[in-house]
């Protein structure tokens, strides 16, 4: 145990864990914090507090972990190297494991083209990778990047992200590799809705021996019509939704569009349960947390359990025929 974190101790007891992202507020009221994170802690492990994703401003990451970890919550902190330097950054993970978060995921961050005010100026001073390095120093080294020695270090589970959907298919795994060395101890995917491709990143993770290094959280979310996916696939970096599952939706009457995909998620969840390496989902679905709930409970997850039976579809196959 590295942090004492629940993710963590869920995780290591061999359990199928289960994460949710927290989507913040454009506000500065906490009450939407937590009637949101109400419905997301009933089914989750952890709730993931996303840091300005997409380049675009709420809440911050930082402002929202402090009000989970005084109302009880598993926070993920996301942190991204985009807007801040390494100064801020370490004074962010001392301020945040101070608070009792234990869990932060590290990013490289959007650029700033992709938000809502793209003449904001980048930083980018650390990348996902030095990051992590960095926050593994001040966890097992107990120094600042200075090499100024810290009084008391903090207790940290590290994540970081990972992309299988996008090429160079055969550098993803590599890179997963890379920062499994900078310090990573748990991934969370992006959204998967390529279960082949899934399978086909998940042999070639094993062939390296990674998920004996690291637990791997696959992404997976609710589509809510045919035209959200096609937004979705063209405004969210690193989001890939194959044709088919597009011209499935379009197929639907749209009344009936997101249901449809909320049934597509379930059966990419309990396909994803049944593949070798696997340790858990990482559910986002924007502003739809009573959704996700839903999702959660269909799916079987609750109450967490190892997995033992096989559910059908196979988990290299497609969910659309």
């Amino acid at each position: 145990m590295r942090s004492g974190s629940r993710l963590e101790r869920v995780l290591r007891s061999g359990r199928f864990a289960v994460t949710a992202e927290l989507n913040p507020p454009d506000s500065a009221d906490y009450h939407s914090v937590f009637e949101r994170a109400l419905v997301l802690a009933e089914v989750c492990d952890a709730i993931n507090a996303t840091d300005a994703s997409g380049a675009n401003v709420h809440m911050s990451s930082v402002g929202v972990c402090a009000l989970l970890t005084r109302a009880g919550y598993e926070p993920v902190m996301q942190v991204s190297c985009r807007d801040k330097n390494r100064i801020a950054i370490q004074g962010d993970l001392l301020g945040a494991a101070a608070m009792g978060v234990r869990n932060v995921l590290c990013l490289t961050g959007d650029g700033v083209q992709t938000g809502d005010q793209p003449e904001a100026k980048p930083v980018f001073d650390l990348d996902s990778i030095s990051l992590l390095r960095t926050a593994r120093m001040l966890r097992d080294d107990g120094h600042f990047l200075s090499g100024r020695k810290l009084d008391v270090a903090p207790k940290f589970f590290l994540g970081a992200a990972a992309n299988p959907f996008v090429p160079p298919y055969d550098y993803r795994p590599l890179r997963m590799a890379k920062k499994i060395e900078a310090g990573a101890d748990f991934f969370q995917t992006q959204y998967c809705f390529d279960l082949p491709r899934l399978c086909e990143f998940m042999s070639a993770v094993r062939d390296l021996g990674l998920p004996e290094r690291a637990f791997i959280l696959v992404g997976v979310g609710p589509l809510r019509s045919a035209k959200a996916a096609e937004w979705m696939r063209s405004h969210i970096p690193g989001v890939v939704i194959p044709d088919k599952i597009i011209r499935h939706l379009k197929s639907v009457p749209e009344s009936r569009q997101r249901e449809e995909g909320k049934r597509i998620c379930i059966e990419i969840i309990q396909a994803v349960r049944e593949i070798e390496g696997v340790n858990g989902v990482h559910v986002m679905a924007y502003r739809q947390e009573e959704l996700v709930a839903e999702i959660i409970e269909d799916a079987g997850l609750l109450p967490r359990r190892i997995i033992g039976q096989r559910i059908q579809p196979g988990p290299c196959e497609e969910v659309i025929d």
